[in-house]
């Protein structure tokens, strides 16, 4: 979930801020891996334990650092829901990718969210976005094509649509589209909500919806599996927590690229675990991929800083 409130650091302490990023990073690596280790079972039924085991560390975050208070207040309730509809269909089919195709590839592809994310901030919102920006998105989306062409050919072979990795490459693209539209919502719910409100409100309106695909068959589950999904819930929820307190200590463009850090560890993850070893194109499609964002994230960072300074001459020329 994303944190654009967080403006103002409690404390500045970059190095707290890295460390807290990189731990929620592992956090939602091993939500990924757990949810893999469980199996193909209904995407709506994993989405429905991972939204509701998720609200049990944040509610417990908000009793301690005493944030509960006035927590489900909003006069934004349907953008609430619809952010929660929105939000768990991008979940299940991030879901079915992450069960058919290797970790390092959905990880990888998952990093085409931010990319489409600026192009819909364009269209939709109306940001300026420049020529390098744009520049850097186009080399990212190539990226994106070097990871996914090669399963995307299977379909013109044997079993076309009915090859589920060429399925779950797919489904991961669209949940980044999905998702897109979802980070859209929420920038607009930053402007007024707070952020406790909208994690919240997320997993409750996502467990509800998730919740409503029982009776499309949901399957009896093994208590490894039981365990697997609880376990999804919980880390994405501390996750959540992490990924929140970590931009509390430091600005954003100093922790973004260390969410970078998953391609390496789902890779390891991928290996260890899974007996994935990465395709050449993976590992080159990555590259470009992370490239663009840091890049992306380095040029806003300049940009930024270009101007503040202005801002300060202007109020200079004006004293």
């Amino acid at each position: 979930m994303a944190v654009e409130d967080q403006n103002e650091a409690d404390e500045s302490n970059p190095l707290l801020a890295i460390t807290l990023k990189i731990i929620s990073v592992c956090a939602f690596l091993v939500m990924a891996t757990v949810i893999k280790l469980a199996g193909q079972l209904p995407v709506g039924q994993i989405a429905f334990y991972r939204s509701f085991w998720a609200i049990w560390p944040i509610v417990i975050y908000l009793l301690i650092t005493q944030q509960h208070k006035g927590v489900l207040k909003t006069n934004h309730l349907k953008s609430h829901i619809w952010r929660g509809a929105i939000g768990v269909f991008a979940m299940g089919l991030g879901f079915y990718g992450l069960t058919r195709i290797p970790l390092p590839d959905a990880i990888a592809l998952s990093y085409s969210r931010p990319l489409i994310t600026i192009v819909l901030g364009a269209v939709i919102l109306g940001e300026v976005v420049r020529r390098y920006r744009w520049g850097a998105v186009m080399v990212g989306f190539v990226g994106v094509m070097v990871i996914s062409w090669p399963k995307l050919q299977i379909l013109r072979g044997a079993g076309g649509f009915e090859n589920q990795e060429a399925l779950g490459v797919i489904a991961t693209l669209l949940q980044a589209i999905v998702a897109s539209f979802a980070f859209v919502l929420v920038r607009q719910l930053v402007k007024t909500e707070r952020t406790p409100t909208i994690v919240l409100y997320f997993s409750i309106t996502a467990s509800a919806f998730a919740l409503m695909t029982l009776p499309f068959g949901w399957e009896p589950l093994s208590w490894n599996q039981i365990g697997f999904l609880v376990a999804a819930g919980v880390f994405g929820g501390l996750g959540q927590i992490l990924l929140t307190q970590s931009y509390r200590y430091a600005e954003t463009s100093i922790i973004a690229p260390f969410e970078y850090t998953s391609v390496i560890f789902s890779l390891a993850i991928g290996i260890w675990l899974f007996s994935e070893a990465p395709s050449w194109s993976t590992i080159i499609g990555s590259l470009i991929v992370v490239g663009s964002g840091i890049f992306i994230i380095f040029r806003e960072r300049s940009l930024g800083i270009k101007r503040s300074a202005e801002r300060r001459s202007a109020n200079m020329k004006g004293l």
